[in-house]
């Protein structure tokens, strides 16, 4: 009776597995609301490109995808958000190149590993960033910058999310022999405010969101970090033309819990390529914006981001930055 009784739960059991993994992989999905995690603030170019291809993704699927900003800890408060949640295909995120390659080279611990807690779905945009400064300190390129820094040490202050441009800054004021401090933020929203009123008067942020207040001539853009000139600002020139160094452009992606089924993944991305490929969409999200569009399969981006952290390890060892 014992044995009979064991074999019946088993068969159970047994049956039970397949519509765990239906209810997974099957064509409802999504049949409830979608939570998309980004860590940052918003109102910033990666939050508006979020919330714009969540607002495309729910047209498609039929379900509410809903943003969800995480901000502080550096970007890891809601990095870890994600990693922890259910891979059930009921929680994504928008990540950039800082959480996922550079905070293990910047920190002793992490609340998640970058490497194996998150699945990759697609890279979704290269951010070119903007070197720009507020119109009251009367600079037009990066020299005089320098120069009207040095007759002002410890009174200029700039902001900026991406490591590699920390870096960057500290090579700038070492050869300059200035001294500029860096004043953290959680959005881009919140730098473009303390740059518009003066209060943090140069950044390193993403050309994104600047493009009308660049137009409309109330900051200076003294160069951009891409390889080529942006198309919408043709006269301001790279980092490379102006400072005779390039920094890697910061990216940013679309991620999935690890463990979430590939047939999930496999939805998620083949509607991120219909999505990005729409001409409106590529036209206001991309070209207005001035982001490169990055979109690529699960496997490509996963053998991106490993060739990333090989450049990020190289980047830090040379800063000589000691994980905190």
């Amino acid at each position: 009776m014992q044995r009979l009784t064991g074999a019946l739960v088993a068969a159970a059991f047994a049956g039970c597995v397949p519509a765990v993994a239906q209810d997974y992989t099957n064509k409802d999905y999504p049949n409830k609301t979608v939570r998309v995690i980004i860590p940052l603030g918003a109102g910033g170019g990666g939050d508006i490109f979020t919330r714009a291809l969540s607002e495309e993704l729910q047209k498609r699927l039929g379900q509410t995808f809903i943003v969800e900003n995480r901000t502080g800890g550096g970007l890891n408060i809601g990095t870890r958000a994600c990693g922890e949640s259910a891979p059930d295909g009921y929680t994504i995120c928008v990540l950039s190149s800082e959480p996922i390659v550079y905070s293990q080279l910047l920190f002793k611990s992490l609340p998640f590993n970058p490497e194996k807690d998150f699945e990759p779905i697609t890279n979704l945009f290269f951010n070119t960033l903007a070197f720009a400064v507020n119109n009251s300190l009367k600079v037009k390129n990066v020299d005089e910058l320098m120069m009207l820094a040095r007759k002002q040490p410890g009174k200029l202050s700039y902001s900026t999310f991406s490591f590699p441009l920390v870096h960057y800054m500290d090579g700038l004021k070492k050869k300059y022999g200035v001294d500029i401090v860096r004043v953290p933020y959680r959005s881009g929203n919140e730098v473009m405010t303390a740059l518009l009123s003066g209060a943090t008067p140069i950044t390193l942020l993403g050309l994104s969101n600047m493009v009308p207040t660049v137009r409309a001539g109330k900051v200076t853009a003294l160069a951009v970090n891409s390889n080529v000139r942006s198309p919408l600002f043709p006269d301001v020139p790279t980092l490379k033309e102006a400072t005779g160094e390039n920094y890697p452009q910061s990216w940013f992606g679309l991620f999935a819990p690890a463990g979430t089924p590939k047939a999930i993944v496999a939805t998620l991305h083949k509607e991120v390529v219909t999505i990005t490929s729409d001409p409106v969409f590529r036209q206001k999200m991309y070209i207005e914006r001035a982001v490169e569009n990055a979109v690529d399969t699960p496997e490509a981006f996963a053998r991106f981001i490993h060739q990333d952290r090989a450049t990020a390890r190289r980047i830090v060892k040379e800063s000589g930055v000691q994980p905190q």
